[in-house]
């Protein structure tokens, strides 16, 4: 046996773990008591699941930047609190819900993971539901309720813009990080550019 197979199977082993860990996890939550009965099947069955279901390892230059994470969690959480009480307002006033909007937003962000995670922390938020990614083109389609005018549509724009943002500082590459910056001179560079 080379050392080769043996380094691949402990990259492998090691991208592999929090899986197995968040499997054995689940198998005794359902199980609904703690035994070592239930820690070993739990542990079986999870590598049973990940050896004849295996999903595509999410490699790359992910990492978490605890500050910027914290950056994110605390304006996302900001985000629900002061949506839900909007939505809530809208829909027990008198007048309703009069306009809503569906727009689309041009993310910056090529990598698949950050994109998901944007979309959910889009989606999470009260009064805005993610109906379509186009992974082809970065774009996201975004319901948005109760919007006033085109300026209105703008700020919900920027906003998914602005968590975009906060996620790829939270958890993007350096490059990420750095195309990202870079995008932004570039649109503040040409100030009469619309996304579409």
């Amino acid at each position: 046996m080379t050392a080769e197979p043996v380094a691949d199977a402990g990259h492998r082993l090691r991208h592999q773990l929090p899986l197995l860990v968040w499997l054995v996890l689940v198998w005794n939550l359902l199980w609904g008591t703690w035994s070592w009965a239930n820690l070993i099947s739990g542990t079986l069955v999870a590598l049973a699941v990940t050896v004849l279901l295996p999903l595509p390892p999410v490699t790359g230059g992910t990492r978490v930047r605890p500050v910027a994470l914290l950056v994110f969690l605390g304006t996302f959480l900001l985000d629900l609190v002061i949506s839900g009480a909007q939505v809530a307002w809208q829909t027990i006033r008198p007048s309703g819900i009069r306009r809503s909007a569906i727009l689309s937003v041009q993310l910056r962000t090529d990598s698949d993971l950050l994109m998901t995670i944007v979309a959910e922390a889009t989606a999470l938020v009260p009064g805005s539901l993610v109906i379509d990614m186009d992974r082809e083109r970065q774009t996201l389609a975004v319901h948005v309720l109760h919007v006033t005018d085109l300026a209105d549509v703008e700020r919900r724009r920027a906003s998914v813009l602005l968590t975009e943002d906060r996620v790829v500082r939270a958890f993007g590459s350096a490059a990420e990080i750095a195309a990202l910056d870079g995008a932004a001179r570039d649109s503040a560079a040409t100030p009469g550019r619309s996304t579409p």
